[in-house]
């Protein structure tokens, strides 16, 4: 290979589609420079858990954004739904005394009311004609306070041992979180760039009179994103709950649509719509995760951590506005 040639293939390199990637490999490099315990097994495992169940929420989120919409309600639905199935599922379990039951009947019934969630965000957007930014700001509002009403405000225990065990269970030196996160992502890959839907949604968020005109289902498109986002926080949901075995109403999900939103951006997912990455999500919660732990290491108040957290939310999307 010649030199000019070379020079020709730096020059095409699209460095805009990898900036996640290659941010992610830099802030790697000096982290592990920065602290001898960072390339530690356990340090490492320890930010994939971490991440994990923010990173589930943000591919549903990534879906969403990508049709331009936004859902700021996923944290509060995440307490809401934990709080409902872990209710069901120590019903259950009084009622008909078989555990193995009452578990399975209360992770549907997560999955079902995240998806329900999810639906009715979806539904009040596009049939009601009202901002995603409005509609999910109000739900937001609404799930946290019905899980407060109902939770009285408090943490309510799951009488299911078998759950708490399989949300600390390790499947070949991960936890089950993590390997979730990338079996949903490897899912959902799959859907965004490998399917008819895939195509519609970034038709949809970089045009939706073009994407009416090519006769898409613009509702349909957006409510499916609305209710894949919902799934993903019922995920979530039920490995979050089983970690701990409980949930508190008042601080559980508390802040997640923010580190969501934040993933999706670092990864490379356009505010504007129209064009997005599902491995550039997970790569973008990593990356949060990998500032989080450093800033910990070093000895960074907790209270400070946010302000380094909007700088980079900030950052991204100059970033985006520059390529645009």
């Amino acid at each position: 290979m010649t030199t000019e040639s070379f020079a020709q293939m730096v020059k095409k390199f699209d460095y805009q589609k990898y900036a996640s990637f290659i941010a992610l490999v830099v802030l790697f490099v000096v982290s592990a420079f920065l602290s001898p315990f960072f390339l530690r097994p356990g340090n490492l495992v320890n930010i994939l858990s971490q991440v994990s169940y923010i990173g589930i929420i943000a591919l549903g989120e990534a879906f969403v954004i990508i049709t331009a919409g936004i859902d700021l309600s996923v944290g509060s639905l995440v307490a809401f739904n934990s709080l409902i199935g872990v209710m069901f599922m120590n019903y259950v379990l009084k009622t008909t005394g078989n555990e193995v039951l009452a578990v399975v009947l209360g992770v549907g019934g997560t999955l079902l009311i995240g998806a329900a969630g999810g639906l009715l965000n979806g539904f009040t957007v596009t049939r009601g004609k009202l901002a995603p930014f409005i509609v999910t700001l109000g739900t937001m509002a609404i799930f946290r306070s019905l899980a407060l009403f109902i939770g009285n405000a408090g943490e309510i225990q799951s009488q299911s041992a078998i759950y708490g065990e399989f949300g600390l269970a390790n499947i070949i030196f991960l936890p089950v979180p993590v390997w979730t996160m990338f079996i949903m992502a490897i899912v959902l890959d799959i859907v965004l760039n490998r399917t008819r839907y895939g195509r519609y949604l970034c038709a949809v968020g970089s045009n939706t009179r073009v994407a009416i005109f090519s006769a898409i289902n613009v509702n349909r498109v957006k409510t499916i994103a609305y209710t894949i986002t919902g799934i993903t926080v019922g995920i979530s949901s039920v490995l979050l709950s089983s970690r701990f075995n409980a949930v508190s109403t008042s601080n559980t999900g508390m802040g997640y649509e923010l580190d969501a939103i934040a993933a999706v951006i670092v990864g490379g997912t356009s505010l504007m719509g129209g064009r997005g990455t599902v491995w550039g999500t997970i790569v973008g919660a990593i990356i949060l995760g990998i500032i989080n732990n450093m800033l910990n290491m070093l000895g960074v108040s907790a209270y400070l951590q946010g302000t380094v957290k909007g700088l980079v939310i900030i950052g991204a999307v100059y970033i985006q506005r520059q390529r645009a």
